[in-house]
């Protein structure tokens, strides 16, 4: 690939010589990726702003998985079900460097379970058509404990097996950001949205004419025009309404997805489990991930929402009781190698009291009276489909001329198959000969970042120059996921990360104490102490 395609000032360059956009994404998560890439697709000039870093929020949080949902289809949603399916299989065959089929098993202990979740699961099968990833079917108690080792056998009856899909998140996220830029648009992380521009001369109340930005690595505000503005900032969309009209009813209702992470022991084997009934209602999985097992997720309202949300201690010891009950050998606060906690961006309800695990995960699109698009709800599995009816909207709103949508058959950044995934380098996909190239050319980066750890030093400066990473925190937390896997790991090596962020980017000393006391900051929020309570609401 050309060494100058993903640089920043490349990037920056591209602002200049653009006096007006076609289209305009506000937000680099998975939804904002999915609007631009599709935007791309279509032949439409596109620039993407993300104040932070891509999938920073939400979309580096999840629990994984690339699903239809099995409890959206016992809440009978069966058309969300439908649609997820269907992306899950298209994901499997543009991604599948990052995108597995996983193997899920029910553990049943009452003597109906097994036919009753046997039968249920059939009807996912179905619904996945010709993107199935293979039958559902009933194990017997023997085989049940044989895939998963360390699940308790006393009174278990059996278990059923099914399929569905595993990924990388933050991964994703990054491969579909270098995607829309080698398809010519224009992505730029650290860089925030203050303001949007309004046209009055056409329209006495003003029509959406652009935003204005700021570049946070230099502090250069841009006035930025565009046809078509998409505000597609997750949990933060009700910020950038605000700007559009003050004093407007908030849109989306915060909830909290909690996960801990765990060593691969309390789950041996490559099958993930499925409990599928918990005490506040919803299923918890523990999920093999990068020689890790996630645990999770919870499903909390809460009243304020940040960039860096923080477990609550109810939620640790749910998260920790519920697999307590199933597990052999029981996870304690001290096995936690890092927790996380994600908020999903619902929106908000009329009466304010249903349960926000009811609230249904479709994603909504609304336009302001001043032409502002905005998405919001949502999965990640849906991502493309949510890209693909924001443009649509667009385009029925006469702010873009007509063209067809080409994501459902593009291949990602990155995209091969990946059979063997014994070496962790697989993520890199296609990229991996070169990043084995860079290695062989300068063999000290083919060392460990930590003893520990199977993560390279090549990798760091890889994602410096490849992927689009400004700081500690964007190599740790989302391009090598050091933070997400062992959080007291990721800040003994922080130093040395910046050592070589600051060699690749030319900045000096000082610039790398300051990144070394931000990241060490954020990676509290993944450790069990010194954690502060956020507020919970009643509901």
């Amino acid at each position: 690939m050309p060494d100058t395609l993903f640089e920043r000032q490349t990037l920056l360059q591209q602002l200049q010589d653009q006096p007006v956009w076609d289209l305009l994404v506000i937000g680099g998560g998975a939804t904002g990726l999915g609007v631009a890439l599709d935007g791309i697709s279509r032949g439409y000039k596109t620039l993407l702003l993300e104040q932070v870093d891509y999938a920073k929020g939400t979309s580096s949080r999840s629990t994984k998985l690339v699903h239809g949902g099995v409890r959206y289809l016992a809440q009978g949603d069966v058309a969300l079900v439908r649609e997820a399916l269907y992306e899950r299989g298209l994901l499997l065959k543009n991604a599948p460097h990052l995108v597995k089929n996983q193997d899920f098993i029910i553990p049943n202990y009452e003597w109906w379970g097994g036919p009753f979740y046997t039968v249920g699961l059939k009807m996912y099968d179905l619904l996945a058509g010709k993107l199935s990833l293979g039958a559902s079917v009933h194990l017997s108690k023997q085989e049940t404990l044989e895939r998963l080792r360390n699940l308790k056998s006393e009174g278990l009856k059996g278990g059923v097996l099914y399929h569905d899909g595993q990924f990388d998140d933050a991964r994703l996220a990054i491969n579909l950001a270098q995607t829309a830029i080698e398809l010519g648009g224009t992505l730029l992380n650290h860089f925030e949205v203050r303001g949007l521009l309004k046209d009055v001369l056409k329209d006495a109340q003003g029509k959406i004419a652009g935003v204005v930005a700021a570049d946070q690595e230099t502090g250069i505000i841009y006035d930025l025009h565009a046809k078509a503005v998409v505000n597609a900032t997750g949990i933060f969309v009700d910020d950038i309404l605000q700007m559009d009209k003050p004093g407007g009813k908030k849109l989306v209702r915060p909830s909290q997805g909690v996960h801990i992470v765990l060593d691969k022991s309390f789950l041996p084997g490559d099958d993930a489990l499925m409990i599928p009934k918990t005490d506040d209602g919803r299923v918890l999985f523990a999920v093999p991930w990068h020689n890790r097992v996630v645990v999770g997720t919870t499903d909390t309202p809460l009243k304020e929402y940040s960039q860096e949300p923080q477990a609550l201690e109810e939620e640790i010891e749910f998260i920790l009781r519920t697999a307590g009950r199933y597990l052999a050998r029981a996870p304690k606060r001290s096995d936690a190698l890092s927790v996380f906690a994600g908020l999903r961006p619902l929106a908000a309800t009329e009466g304010g009291g249903e349960k926000t695990q009811e609230i249904s995960r479709s994603h909504k699109i609304l336009v302001s009276d001043a032409g502002l698009i905005t998405i919001t709800g949502g999965k990640w599995t849906t991502y493309r489909r949510m890209g693909q009816d924001t443009v649509d909207k667009a385009i029925a709103l006469g702010k873009l001329p007509a063209a067809e949508s080409q994501t459902a058959h593009l291949p990602i950044h990155g995209a091969q198959a990946t059979p063997d995934r014994s070496n962790h380098l697989y993520v890199y996909g296609t990229d991996q000969p070169a990043l084995l190239d860079l290695i062989a050319k300068h063999p000290a980066l083919g060392e460990k970042l930590d003893d520990t750890l199977e993560f390279l030093k090549a990798e760091v400066v890889w994602a410096a120059r490849y992927e689009m990473a400004r700081t500690v925190e964007d190599v740790l937390a989302r391009r090598v996921r050091v933070l997400f896997l062992d959080a007291r790991a990721a800040i003994r090596v922080a130093p040395e990360v910046a050592a070589l962020l600051a060699q690749e980017l030319g900045h000096d000393a000082a610039w790398q104490q300051e990144q070394i006391t931000a990241f060490r900051q954020v990676a509290q929020h993944y450790l069990l102490e010194n954690q502060e309570v956020p507020v919970k609401e009643e509901v």
